[in-house]
């Protein structure tokens, strides 16, 4: 499901996007206040930018980047009704990185990657996965932590699942999986139709899918 920026800036544009509930994801929220998130923090795929807005106003010193020009200007408009005004976002590939010295140099190294919802999105493109921690290894030194939360195949959810395997089989040279376990991730009944894919809807509109949550560190 690896698209081109166009595609992605038209769900941003119409607001037709299941992952923009107006706040963080919880998952990630409960990685934050277990103190797993540490140093320099980027937010891949940031889309909306509600992790990089909670991180920045936490104090971190987080970059949040999107290969969606429309999910920046998003994040950005986002960032400033909700008082952040210094969030930082920026227009990147990570699937370029990897392979791109000056563009990884550029961004510079991180401490902690959290990794919401983007690296599903590669689900059946083995090329693009590997591109994908390449990148992820270009940007991170020893000891540095990727925080992901993928949709999961596992039970009832909603759009691109992927099975624990994938996330296994795709970090295995210079990288351990301390954690791996299932958990939620939340979702807007009003784009995602619940009948479709068996979910009550909460009294908020959100609907929660089956997910992953992994601790990968770089050795």
């Amino acid at each position: 499901m690896t698209q081109v920026p166009e595609f992605w800036n038209t769900v941003y544009d119409n607001d037709t996007a299941p992952w923009l509930i107006g706040e963080p994801q919880p998952a990630i929220v409960g990685l934050e206040a277990a103190g797993l998130i540490r140093g320099r923090v980027l937010d891949p795929g940031c889309g909306g930018g509600e992790h990089t807005i909670l991180l920045t106003r936490l104090g971190y010193d987080v970059l949040g980047v999107d290969l969606s020009p429309s999910a920046v200007d998003y994040a950005r408009r986002n960032a400033a009704e909700k008082g952040a005004a210094g969030a930082r976002f920026q227009v990147v590939d990570m699937l370029r990185i990897g392979a791109d010295a000056e563009a990884a140099g550029a961004l510079g190294r991180f401490d902690t990657i959290v990794d919401s919802a983007l690296f599903h999105v590669f689900r059946e493109d083995a090329v693009a996965r590997a591109a994908y921690v390449d990148a992820l290894s270009a940007l991170t030194l020893p000891g540095s932590v990727v925080h992901l939360l993928a949709l999961s195949n596992a039970g009832p959810g909603f759009g691109p699942r992927i099975s624990d395997t994938v996330i296994r089989e795709s970090f295995t040279t210079g990288w351990d999986i301390e954690e791996l376990r299932a958990t939620s991730y939340r979702g807007r009944a009003d784009v995602v139709p619940a009948e479709t894919v068996g979910l009550p809807v909460a009294a908020d509109g959100t609907v929660e899918g089956a997910a992953w949550l992994a601790r990968i560190r770089r050795r």
